[in-house]
């Protein structure tokens, strides 16, 4: 029996393509549930938003947070939703226009 594809969320994938332009930080969470762990490195750290914070919780497992100006939020959530985050909106390309390359290939 043939195994179907599972569907990609175009308004997901363009939140992701979006947010692979924020500031990335990794951390432990250590002995702290992930998201603790998170506004603490944030207030630490004194991290402006936007900002993306990935909080490995042992080996196999990473929760990711989106750290903006409303707040923390779980970066899926962000993926799918990200038209109303004013931080991202900054980062979108113009519809019709192609991103910028940062480096030319000569």
């Amino acid at each position: 029996m043939a195994r179907r594809r599972k569907r990609k969320s175009r308004r997901r994938q363009e939140g992701r393509r979006i947010l692979e332009h924020v500031p990335q930080y990794s951390i432990e969470s250590g002995e702290e549930k992930p998201v603790t762990a998170a506004r603490r490195f944030i207030q630490a750290e004194g991290i402006l938003p936007p900002a993306l914070l990935l909080v490995k919780r042992n080996e196999h497992t990473t929760d990711r947070y989106f750290w903006a100006e409303k707040g923390l939020f779980g970066a899926q959530y962000v993926e799918e939703n990200h038209f109303l985050f004013p931080s991202l909106r900054v980062l979108e390309p113009s519809p019709g226009q192609e991103p910028l390359a940062l480096a030319s290939s000569r």
